[in-house]
């Protein structure tokens, strides 16, 4: 006869992230807990941001991948890149 868990020793941590608040892991202290909540940021995504607009562009892969690996390297987001390289190409064009 199998017995079934209550629960997944990972519901503590969904239902915090499902209510904002820190969870509480089993070994960990409450300091560190409430320190690694602490240190995210939480920002309106650009998708629901008014002043944004969606857009697709097609770049070859070798790009692709190259712009993904500096992103990364530069703790930045890919279109925040693309967004400042393309205002300096668009200001450079006014005097053209």
């Amino acid at each position: 006869m199998s017995t079934k868990k209550e629960g997944s020793r990972f519901d503590n941590l969904f239902g915090a992230a499902r209510s904002g608040k820190a969870a509480e892991t089993p070994g960990h202290s409450d300091t560190q807990t409430s320190s690694t909540t602490e240190h995210l940021d939480i920002q309106t995504s650009k998708s629901k941001d008014p002043n944004y607009q969606r857009t697709t562009i097609y770049l070859p892969k070798a790009m692709h991948r190259r712009l993904k690996a500096a992103a990364a390297h530069e703790e930045k987001e890919m279109s925040a890149i693309v967004e400042e390289l393309l205002e300096q190409w668009l200001d450079s064009r006014q005097d053209a």
